[in-house]
């Protein structure tokens, strides 16, 4: 099923209580995909998954969908309601080993699809966050975290190691000396040490709600939302691969990207907007 995700609309995918944040301010596309393991019979474009904690190094991956749109004020978010919880330490138990390694290569394979997402994400971290979700987080553009909040790459407490990205996207994160301090001792940190460490953008006391980092993540997702989709789009690109480059290299993939926004519609829009004194009206053409 293609997701077609309209310019302004936001939508979100939850692993435990990491709360994956899209603003949908750019369109996906007709030839972008959810991963497989995320569609469903009334998938829409914008979406919130919604589902129980995964033990640690789980990931929800079997899931039932519904659809409900909210108000305007919550910026037509849509709700995927988990139905089967992913799998556990315990069916990890059960798997031979031929099973194990197709099993994480599947979970590697869809937090590599929400990295790829070609709009912004922001992961919410409201309760537990270990292992793979914790991966799932990272592969997110921001991090948001309640003080109360636990998270960590515990894998080696488990003779194993992060397979989901954690070993990659950690030291990219907070440097490398510190990511392996981290996986190596299996630490858990609070929403407080992670925002100490730069794991984290904000972290804020958590509400009787349970959910003071899923709003705080809304707030960010409406400051993007009004931007020029294509800019967006493009700017995360250049970004994500500039920082995988020399400067010299990576400055020549900003210049290519901007060169992407020059015949745009949406930018003469903006132009003419602040001419005009208005709000631009952004198609993401």
């Amino acid at each position: 099923m293609a997701a077609a995700a309209a310019p302004g609309a936001l939508g979100a995918w939850q692993a435990g209580r990491v709360r994956l944040v899209a603003a949908s301010c750019a369109p996906l596309g007709p030839r972008w995909r959810l991963p497989a393991s995320l569609t469903g019979p009334r998938l829409g474009s914008a979406i919130w998954a919604r589902g129980r904690a995964p033990a640690a190094g789980g990931l929800p991956l079997r899931r039932g969908y519904g659809s409900e749109v909210k108000t305007d004020d919550e910026l037509r978010v849509r709700y995927l309601e988990e139905e089967n919880r992913g799998a556990d330490l315990k069916e990890r138990v059960k798997m031979n080993p031929s099973e194990v390694g197709p099993f994480v290569s599947k979970i590697r394979a869809v937090i590599n699809e929400i990295a790829n997402l070609p709009v912004p994400t922001i992961a919410a971290l409201d309760g537990l966050a270990l292992g793979g979700g914790l991966e799932l987080a990272l592969a997110c553009d921001i991090r948001v975290a309640a003080s109360s909040a636990k998270m960590g790459l515990v894998e080696t407490k488990l003779a194993i190691i992060p397979g989901g990205g954690g070993t990659q996207r950690l030291p990219r994160a907070i440097g490398m000396s510190l990511a392996k301090e981290l996986i190596f001792s299996a630490r858990v940190l609070d929403g407080q040490e992670a925002k100490a460490v730069g794991l984290v953008s904000h972290v804020l006391e958590q509400n009787q709600e349970g959910d003071a980092a899923y709003r705080k993540a809304l707030d960010l997702a409406r400051e993007f939302l009004p931007q020029g989709p294509v800019a967006m789009r493009v700017a995360k690109l250049a970004i994500n691969q500039g920082m995988e480059v020399d400067l010299v290299t990576g400055l020549a993939i900003e210049e290519a990207c901007y060169a992407q926004t020059i015949p745009t519609k949406d930018r003469l829009e903006g132009l003419l907007a602040f001419k005009e004194k208005r709000s631009p009206r952004y198609k993401g053409e």
